[in-house]
């Protein structure tokens, strides 16, 4: 077997493990059964119910970071797939599996990469660390927000950082994520009169009350965005008001919304201007916020420029970069000052019934992954 061909073997082996958030069913173990061969100090961090690990290899700097996790999301029902979900196979040139594109492949491309790039350089500059996570999926409470806290209380700093999320759109490389929009949810209630829909005097209706407010809300411009992020979004995701019957008007309305927003406005601002939207209408009401994440941007500079330069040299592709998608565990560690790009498979599958990867594209992202290293860490 090649080295090359390693990476695929490795990941048939982590998608095997049933490892759906918080769970990680030994992929952290077998992965730092590897890292310990090739001379890294390991850090078991267990928080609750929710397994991490830090690898470190060196003691100098500047330190570069692989940052990933071992779960996945749920499945759904087993039978609408095409082969279990935990029994990886190769079909048709694909690698199919719960994981295999988010992300037990990025994971098995970072080991191999090391190990090819440790066998020809092992005395490189600067140190090399992994921080890896089961808590990514789920409430992302007890996972890399931690170890980040853990690597701060000591002054451990991270300068450059590749979280292996799934960034590629129609082939491995063509698009790296060099930074995220924040995103910040509002549940917010908006409390009326409950009475009979025959007295309207009597009542306060709710719904009726939020209706221009809402509009009000999802009409405002909150930002232009800029160079990196396109305008900030407020989009309403559930409204619920009523008692089931048709002749009451109900008490109260709830209603769930959300904003991507871009790092012209900050989470302040925003609650700031949507608490003065809905006093305009001298609204009864209340909002529980929780902020996912700030906005963070990784501009051209060493990071950037060892990923496009490296996509160039192992692909042929001109990258592209972006700040579109979800979120990721780069929020928690772009704030230490580290820069931090997304680079992994195509996404194209992910967290979808018959999630698969292209077999060849995890050598790739493998040998791009020793690529870049090699750009930062060797003179």
């Amino acid at each position: 077997m090649s080295q090359l061909s390693a990476t695929l073997e490795l990941a048939k082996q982590l998608i095997s493990r049933r490892s759906v958030t918080p769970e990680d069913d030994g992929c952290q173990e077998l992965m730092i059964e590897r890292l310990e061969a090739l001379g890294f100090h390991i850090e078991r961090l267990q928080f609750e119910e929710v397994t991490n690990f830090w690898a470190r290899r060196g003691s100098k700097g500047p330190l570069f970071c692989f940052a990933g996790h071992t779960d996945v999301v749920p499945t759904g029902p087993e039978a609408n797939w095409d082969h279990p979900p935990f029994d990886p196979v190769i079909e048709d040139g694909f690698l199919c599996g719960r994981g295999a594109a988010d992300m037990k492949g990025s994971l098995a491309a970072f080991i191999t990469a090391l190990e090819r790039f440790l066998e020809h350089h092992p005395d490189h500059d600067g140190s090399i660390a992994l921080l890896i996570t089961s808590d990514e999926e789920g409430p992302f409470v007890n996972g890399t927000t931690r170890v980040i806290d853990h690597l701060e209380a000591r002054n451990e700093k991270i300068t450059w950082c590749i979280v292996g999320e799934p960034s590629s759109t129609v082939k491995v490389g063509d698009v790296i994520k060099n930074g995220r929009r924040g995103s910040i949810s509002g549940d917010l209630t908006i409390r009326g009169v409950q009475g009979h829909v025959a007295y309207p005097h009597l009542v306060e209706n709710p719904i009726h009350l939020a209706a221009p407010a809402l509009n009000d809300l999802a009409s405002e411009v909150w930002d232009e965005g800029n160079e990196f992020f396109p305008p900030t979004s407020l989009q309403i995701s559930n409204i619920h008001a009523g008692t089931g019957a048709t002749n009451v008007v109900p008490g109260h309305i709830d209603v769930q919304f959300n904003l991507r927003f871009s790092t012209e406005v900050t989470a302040e601002q925003i609650k700031e201007r949507t608490y003065a939207i809905l006093n305009r209408y001298g609204l009864n009401f209340d909002i529980n916020w929780t902020l996912s994440g700030n906005p963070f941007i990784t501009d051209r500079g060493d990071l950037v420029d060892a990923c496009i330069d490296s996509i160039k040299a192992v692909t042929g592709l001109e990258t592209e970069l972006s700040t579109s998608g979800g979120t990721s565990d780069g929020r928690f560690i772009a704030p230490t000052g580290a820069q931090v790009v997304e680079l992994g498979p195509i996404n194209a599958t992910i967290h979808k019934v018959n999630e698969r990867v292209k077999a060849d594209d995890l050598d790739t992202l493998s040998s791009l992954y020793e690529n870049i290293m090699a750009k930062l860490l060797t003179r």
